[in-house]
């Protein structure tokens, strides 16, 4: 594959494993490979390898057409402004204009299931930014990422520890996957050479309410841990007295009422589909970070 592929948001976590799985999994050349962020200095390890580094920053419309340029697949991993609302579209809409500019020939970009209709504060954002990488005219790939087995690890070790976790979920289902296995699969379209447009869903393999959730962290930590049925009110006034800001109290709050309206509750085979494997399940997870659940 001589194509050069370009992924934003490179230092971040979801982008240092998908340039991983490129040059690892999927053999493409370091040197058709261009890592793009705000502070290419961080780059520097990727640089040993032979990545190319550019600096993109989303809020600086013309030094993203020059970092586009003579880029032939573009990966578009969603900002993380999402203080300012408005703010992260706005930015996807400039960085979508300047791929239009730079002649990129496909665009690839991490969105979130079922944006259509959805609960979550930042759904709009991702719903706005499909529909204008469609509007470019410009071939795509979009890569709708569930929510991520990762995610637990921030807030659970704190439940474990209280052996009780506050959820506005109720009986609702959510499929997760790991952040890996969404950067494998997203590695495994970027390096496709397809030229044709679709959109992925990544799930895990099945749903689990929280209570089904919360069995799996209790076997694998070794400590019991009760479901607490809150309102999103109580919710939402638990976080803001823990210290989260006001937004992503609201965030967190309404991915609860999300799964718990069903919105959530989606499985797909499109991550084998792009891969060839199963999804880490949950369990299998929480095994492998069992030092950071327990922590």
């Amino acid at each position: 594959m001589s194509e050069t592929i370009l992924v934003t948001g490179a230092a971040g976590q979801l982008g240092q494993r998908v340039i991983h799985h490129l040059i690892e999994t999927y053999k493409v050349a370091p040197g058709n490979i261009v890592a793009a962020t705000r502070s290419p200095e961080k780059l520097s390890e990727l640089e040993k390898k032979g990545v190319v580094t550019r600096k993109a920053d989303f809020d600086d419309a013309a030094g993203l057409e020059k970092a586009f340029a003579g880029v032939d697949r573009l990966l578009i991993i969603s900002t993380d402004a999402l203080d300012t609302p408005g703010k992260r579209l706005a930015q996807h809409k400039g960085a979508v204009a300047a791929a239009v500019k730079a002649g990129v020939k496909h665009i690839a970009y991490t969105s979130m299931p079922a944006p259509e209709d959805s609960l979550v504060t930042f759904a709009p954002d991702h719903l706005g930014s499909e529909n204008a990488i469609k509007a470019s005219g410009i071939a795509y790939t979009i890569i709708r990422d569930a929510w991520y087995h990762d995610n637990y690890l921030h807030g659970m070790p704190h439940n474990l520890q209280g052996g009780k976790w506050y959820s506005a979920t109720g009986d609702g289902k959510v499929s997760t996957i790991s952040r890996d296995d969404c950067a494998l699969a997203i590695a495994a379209a970027l390096a496709s050479g397809t030229s044709t447009s679709a959109t992925y869903t990544l799930t895990g393999a099945q749903s689990l309410n929280s209570r089904q959730i919360a069995a799996i962290v209790s076997d694998v930590a070794g400590k019991p841990l009760e479901v607490i049925d809150v309102t999103d009110e109580q919710l939402g006034q638990g976080m803001r007295g823990a210290g989260l800001p006001g937004f992503v109290a609201d965030m967190l709050v309404s991915a609860d009422a999300n799964t718990r309206a069903g919105k959530f509750d989606i499985v797909t085979e499109d991550f084998t589909k792009l891969t060839g494997k199963h999804p880490q399940p949950l369990k299998d997870f929480f095994v492998e970070h069992k030092a950071a659940l327990t922590a």
